[in-house]
């Protein structure tokens, strides 16, 4: 169950929010910087 939650959530971000990935982490604000970790944690959570 928790796993398919991610996995949808995931799928959500994938559509919705902006992809930070390519950019210099460093530059980002703390909004985008909160963005990209809540990306990365909800992929995490998925492939486990």
């Amino acid at each position: 169950m928790k796993k398919a939650f991610f996995r949808f959530l995931n799928g959500v971000n994938k559509r919705i929010l902006p992809k930070y990935s390519k950019k210099d982490p460093t530059k980002l604000t703390k909004i985008q910087k909160a963005i990209f970790a809540y990306r990365y944690i909800v992929l995490l959570n998925s492939l486990d």
